[in-house]
């Protein structure tokens, strides 16, 4: 029987949600901190060569016949040139006084001694340019004057350095992210692997093992499996206790009966007045029907006691059906009844043989109070492919056909069944068992007469 039960959350989804959005996160992180360092790398890369053109430019200057002269080296500008294929633009000044370059360049605001240098990012000529400044005293007719050194240089290579280096760091970011979630994945398997392991262990125990589980688990765990461990020993107290009060019923309630039907028959036979004896055979037929039925309720409980825990052992169906008609004989020949084997294949299947014995007799049963003296029951074991057959057809009135889809159900008998003595339960319990066992049972009247035929079927 399953059963479906309300779940909250799945530990493993929430673990692996977790899990990946961390690895997203640090991935996310991964890719901006390598961003921002191939930027800062590439700027301070541009400045050091700016830098390096601007000082070889002013120590280019010198003073001729008290004049400024600048002699700009090849140099100076063909190394950023070879950097990348950005514009180069320079401005020179001494003092406030622009002697070459482009006069239209930013101006840095410059600070300090001799030397002193400044970079500034800008616009200019409709394109983004790093620049820097810097300055070189020298003495022009024992007056000091300022020479100041600008140098600029477009942006283009840079930011196509940095889009190749952010897509090499997205890539990584995605790879890193696709690692840590693969990763995560598995730890968010290998975490929930040891519930699936207890809950299979304890899934492939047989309905008679009730051991306390013993097998290592995390410590996390461990709560869990003392609450577990507790159960099964409540479990298995319940049980022993509910085995105990059926075998107990069923001898108790049995014999006290037993006892007093042979006293009330022994009384009918002195009793002579008509009323009396009446009055007393309607009191043994309620005996009778109190003592079936408790007699069938005890049986009931026992099948659904033992099909709940179902124990399978390998026996020879035909075997059991034969000492299952052995036991019945004495009942039948007190209506003298005869029980007639029609065939008998033997095999092996595998079942709770108590149970079945208990499904064969139950329908036996049935066939010796419904059918006429002097009659006899029919019975086969029959294999048939994948399954065999118990078949017992008796020669009583038969199923009422409003009724047949009904008559397996708990206390319903069919409405010619009024008369005899009965419970309802005896074919309630040979559905069970043979449902329990992967079986069936079919209802059916005889082709030909009168008479019923009810057959058990066991898988083979």
């Amino acid at each position: 029987m399953s059963t479906t039960l309300n779940s909250s959350y799945s530990i493993k989804r929430r673990l692996s949600l977790q899990l990946v959005g961390s690895a997203a996160i640090l991935a996310i992180i991964l890719f901006v901190l390598v961003l921002n360092f191939a930027r800062q790398v590439s700027e301070q890369s541009q400045d050091n060569i700016l830098m390096a053109s601007a000082t070889s430019i002013l120590d280019s200057t010198s003073i001729r016949s008290g004049e400024i002269s600048v002699d700009i080296p090849y140099a100076a500008l063909s190394m950023l040139g070879n950097v990348s294929e950005d514009r180069v633009f320079y401005r020179i000044e001494a003092g406030n006084e622009f002697l070459t370059g482009y006069s239209d360049l930013p101006r840095i605001p410059l600070q300090g001694r001799e030397q002193e240098r400044s970079f500034v990012t800008a616009d200019y000529k409709n394109d983004s340019i790093r620049m820097v400044s810097a300055t070189r005293q020298l003495s022009v007719e024992g007056e000091p004057i300022k020479i100041t050194v600008s140098v600029a240089q477009t942006r283009n290579g840079q930011r196509e350095t940095l889009a190749r280096i952010s897509r090499t760091a997205l890539f990584l970011g995605l790879g890193f992210f696709i690692i840590s979630a693969a990763l995560a994945m598995f730890t968010a398997q290998s975490s929930v692997r040891p519930l699936h392991q207890l809950a299979a262990s304890v899934s492939r125990r047989g309905p008679k093992d009730l051991r306390p589980v013993q097998s290592p688990v995390p410590a996390e765990m461990i709560p869990l499996v003392i609450s577990l461990n507790s159960f099964i020993a409540r479990l298995k107290t319940s049980l022993a206790r509910s085995e105990d009060f059926i075998a107990e019923a069923a001898h108790r309630v049995r014999t006290p009966l037993a006892t007093v039907r042979v006293q009330a028959e022994v009384i009918l036979r002195k009793i002579e007045k008509r009323q009396n004896r009446k009055a007393l055979k309607e009191m043994i037929r309620t005996i009778d029907e109190s003592s079936r039925a408790a007699g069938q309720l005890l049986d009931h409980a026992m099948v659904t006691f033992r099909t709940d825990h179902l124990e399978r052992k390998n026996f020879d169906l035909a075997d059991l059906v034969l000492d299952s008609v052995e036991r019945m004989r004495p009942i039948a020949g007190m209506r003298d009844i005869e029980i007639v084997m029609t065939a008998c294949d033997h095999g092996q299947i595998s079942g709770d043989p108590i149970l079945i014995q208990s499904a064969v007799q139950n329908v036996l049963d049935n066939a010796i109070k419904y059918s006429p003296p002097d009659q006899s029951i029919s019975i086969s074991v029959k294999r048939c492919n994948a399954r065999i057959s118990v078949q017992i057809s008796d020669r009583g009135p038969g199923f009422d056909d409003n009724d047949n889809s009904r008559l397996t159900d708990r206390f319903v008998r069919g409405e010619n069944a009024a008369d005899t003595v009965g419970s309802g339960l005896g074919l309630t319990i040979a559905k069970e068992v043979a449902q329990a066992h992967g079986g069936d049972l079919t209802l059916k009247n005889q082709q030909q007469g009168n008479g019923a035929c009810v057959s058990l079927y066991f898988p083979f």
